[in-house]
């Protein structure tokens, strides 16, 4: 009886990894079915919506979303359209992947990650009006100038309305509030391309949202941090010691 349970045991750990990592599997070929179902059939509006996800993310997260758009496409999840085949070179994706690892525990450290915002403000924006270009391709010129225009606008928006905003909540002395940002710029950045190849019109709607609400946050952002400039001014004024005036 004891050698039979022990038989059972046996066969059944070595069942479950086995159907665990068919299920596994059997969700990531779904994924990938699936967009590639979905960039199949895409349109003109569903390429606008790729192109105006990439510029947008890379505002975020430029590392993340050139290893993950480069993956999906070397693993045949999707076909990448026009030139973003490039992405999934095993040499772009090798040098992504060192410099999303970089990006990923940089962007998570207080004062750290407002230096490489900073550092990155001048690659962003051009990738990102590159990244959109792409989408059309050589063949197609005035679309990718236009999606580069849009690109490199979205890129903007999200990078200064990023680093402003960072730059606000590292003036709190506690690391939790910089780490949930981090954090949810992450899944922002993945996720909005993920949404502009599954429903691009409800991604489209939610990026204007979006780019209206970074403005808004961006301005008060501003004032926020002339005002605790200033503040700052006053205190090491009144701190500072006064000269001593010479005696006649």
């Amino acid at each position: 009886m004891t050698s039979t349970a022990q038989d059972t045991s046996h066969t059944l750990s070595q069942t479950m990894p086995a159907l665990d990592g068919a299920a596994l599997h059997g969700a990531v070929a779904g994924v990938g079915e699936h967009l590639s179902q979905a960039l199949g059939s895409m349109d003109m509006t569903g390429m606008l919506a790729l192109a105006a996800a990439l510029g947008w993310s890379s505002g975020l997260r430029l590392y993340a979303v050139v290893f993950v758009t480069g993956l999906a496409g070397y693993l045949d999840w999707i076909a990448l359209p026009g030139a973003l085949t490039l992405l999934q070179s095993p040499l772009v994706l090798f040098f992504s992947a060192i410099m999303l690892f970089a990006e990923f525990f940089a962007d998570k450290i207080p004062g750290v990650d407002s230096l490489w915002d900073l550092l990155q403000s001048v690659i962003r924006v051009p990738a990102g009006a590159a990244l959109a270009a792409a989408v059309f391709g050589a063949d197609n010129g005035q679309m990718a100038l236009i999606a580069a225009l849009m690109g490199g606008t979205l890129a903007a928006t999200s990078q200064v309305a990023k680093t402003t905003t960072r730059a606000a909540i590292n003036t709190s002395p506690e690391p939790l509030s910089n780490l949930t940002a981090s954090l949810t710029e992450d899944g922002l950045s993945i996720g909005a391309v993920w949404l502009a190849l599954t429903s691009p019109v409800v991604f489209l709607v939610l990026l204007l949202l979006a780019v209206l609400l970074m403005w808004l946050v961006t301005w008060w952002m501003f004032r926020f941090l002339r005002a605790a400039w200033r503040k700052l001014q006053n205190l090491l004024g009144r701190s500072a010691p006064t000269p001593p005036t010479a005696s006649h």
